[in-house]
Order: structure tokens, then sequence, then C-alpha cells
């Protein structure tokens, strides 16, 4: 499959990426050599193959439950660098939705 360099681009700019104009043949190139492996597989019969998430049995152990009483508010306040209506304030790192 031939992945263009204003597909690099679109996706790049969604992920908040910049590259070189060198850099996106290089990348267009190794992206389309990648979905070309993944295409492969859909040439493999797999019917009757069961679906497997985990190639070792994994078992979840879990604790119990317990609820207990946190931190008291007034004492986690002195620790924090900004507060704001009783809430502690950090920076946005979200922008306005720019893509």
């Amino acid at each position: 499959m031939t992945i263009n360099e204003e597909q690099i681009k679109h996706v790049a700019n969604l992920a908040k990426l910049e590259f070189l104009p060198e850099e996106l043949h290089q990348f267009s190139k190794t992206f389309g050599n990648i979905i070309d492996m993944v295409e492969q597989l859909n040439e493999i019969d797999a019917t009757g193959v069961p679906f497997t998430s985990h190639v070792v049995d994994a078992i979840n152990v879990l604790r119990e439950d317990v609820a207990f009483p946190g931190m008291d508010r007034e004492e986690l306040m002195k620790n924090v660098p900004k507060e704001e209506k009783g809430f502690i304030k950090v920076p946005a790192i979200l922008d306005e939705g720019e893509a």
C-alpha cells in the first residue's frame, strides 16, 4: 500500500509532530512497508484458530477492596504549589481542540 507524504503530514499533525521535508519521504516508505507486512496476515487461513489474547495463562490476583481514610485536605493543601477554590491548580495540558 502506498502512503503519500500528505497522509504522513496529516497523521503527524494529529499527533502534534513535525518532520523535515526529507524525513517525510522516508516515513512514507517505511509506513508503506509496515502496512504491506500487516496486509500479508490477510492471506493466512485462520479458520478454527481460537482467539488468543495472551500467549500464557494470565490470572489476575486482586487484593480485597478495603476503604480507608484519605489524607487530611488541609494538610495536603500545605504542600501544593498553586491552589484555587480549594482545588490543586495545575498547568493546562490540552489546547483549544485544534487539530
